[in-house]
């Protein structure tokens, strides 16, 4: 460990993964740039792109203080394609992965990876492993052909598939949405999985500001749910059905819901730190679908003046004591497949025709109890005369 107390992975600190990743980025949005839009063909989904930098620099990479690194981009015209279908204009994803410091994210679950969000908060970068990224890379022909149908989803949005390699070590991180913005204090933060075997926060979790609780947690703290309206409730099983049987058709399992939740009255003792900044870039155009409410109903439908808040895109909800919530939610940890896929060979086809490759009824049986209870247990249809009672108070 470098004796500066900063944060190592496989031995590289953090700020020069940093520096290597907005290097690399600016890199492969710029040289991408270049090359004209044209529609995705198979075989793009298996093209890696690499780029060498060495610290003195070269007549195409720039010189930098960290040491000499390798880039790969992976997929890169598919990804351009993810990109585009979610409204990330490429300056945009440049300017707000490569213009600012990324900040680093205290280590948030059990599974090791680094993660870094960007300083205006649209992105995630996470630290992946070698099986999650080729897993990725198998599935991108399958998730290009499911956002082609259904862009309302809860499923990761991934946004680029890099790798990092120095010293002979590779690092691959993936771009994600941040499903929770900093800018809406959470004040209650859930990781579900429907099951119910050893799902409790340990003590060191709960010790945390705002612990992430587990499903056991959730039961005894919320045993009536989160209440939402009609519509709502509707456009969510849609979405959870729709996205559970993408995830069992390729044999995903132990993936999770991330919900957070923002008690609306509780808004008023911080609102003076939770003012998100409007002065943003271009007006702070959200991209599209990339919202909570956008991802189970398409585009927000109010366009009346909006709640404050409401641009965050939370879920409107209730709890049992009939105060406001905002929920923010999606899918997250789908990449785990690879740990029950014995040695697949690694194609498209073997996902495809090789039912055997895990004990089918696994991942029906995850996707059922899954959907089953995100939609029983945690997420409600409220009684809409309570809703009207609790709207009149307020």
């Amino acid at each position: 460990m470098a004796s500066t107390g900063e944060t190592t992975y496989k031995k590289t600190t953090s700020s020069a993964l940093k520096g290597a990743i907005q290097l690399g980025i600016t890199h492969s949005v710029g040289s991408l740039s270049q090359k004209p839009e044209r529609d995705v063909l198979m075989q793009d989904f298996e093209v890696v792109e690499s780029i060498f930098f060495p610290s003195q620099g070269s007549s195409s990479t720039p010189g930098h203080h960290h040491g000499d690194f390798k880039f790969k981009t992976y997929a890169p015209i598919a990804f351009r394609y993810f990109r585009e279908m979610f409204g990330i204009r490429p300056d945009d994803y440049l300017y707000s992965l490569c213009n600012e410091p990324l900040i680093e994210l205290s280590n948030p679950g059990a599974s090791g990876s680094l993660f870094y969000v960007s300083s205006d908060d649209e992105f995630i970068i996470k630290t992946v492993q070698h099986k999650e990224a080729e897993f990725l890379q198998t599935l991108l022909p399958g998730y290009f052909m499911n956002l082609n149908q259904n862009m309302r989803t809860l499923l990761p949005k991934f946004y680029g598939l890099y790798c990092v390699q120095a010293d002979g070590k590779n690092i691959r991180i993936v771009v994600m949405n941040n499903l929770l913005p900093r800018a809406v204090p959470m004040h209650l933060k859930f990781n579900l999985k429907g099951s119910t075997y050893k799902r409790r926060a340990s003590p060191k979790e709960r010790s945390k500001g705002v612990p992430t609780y587990k499903d056991l947690d959730f039961m005894q703290d919320m045993p009536e749910g989160i209440l939402l309206e009609n519509d709502h409730y509707t456009a969510l099983s849609r979405t959870m059905q729709r996205d559970c049987r993408v995830l069992q058709s390729f044999k995903i399992m132990d993936y999770s819901l991330l919900v957070g939740i923002h008690i609306l009255h509780r808004a008023g003792e911080e609102a003076s730190t939770a003012v998100p900044d409007t002065q943003k870039k271009g007006q702070g155009q959200k991209p599209l679908y990339c919202t909570a409410i956008e991802s189970i109903q398409g585009e927000s439908k109010s366009k009346t003046s909006p709640q404050p808040y409401e641009s965050m895109g939370g879920i409107p909800a209730f709890n049992s004591k009939g105060e406001r919530l905002l929920v923010f939610i999606g899918i997250i940890d789908i990449l785990q497949s690879y740990r029950l896929v014995k040695k697949l060979e690694h194609s498209w086809k073997a996902l495809l025709h090789d039912g055997d490759t895990v004990s089918v009824h696994r991942p029906s049986f995850y996707a059922d109890r899954f959907q089953k209870f995100m939609c029983s247990t945690v997420f409600r249809k409220s009684q809409l005369k309570t809703l009207e009672h609790h709207h009149h108070h307020h």
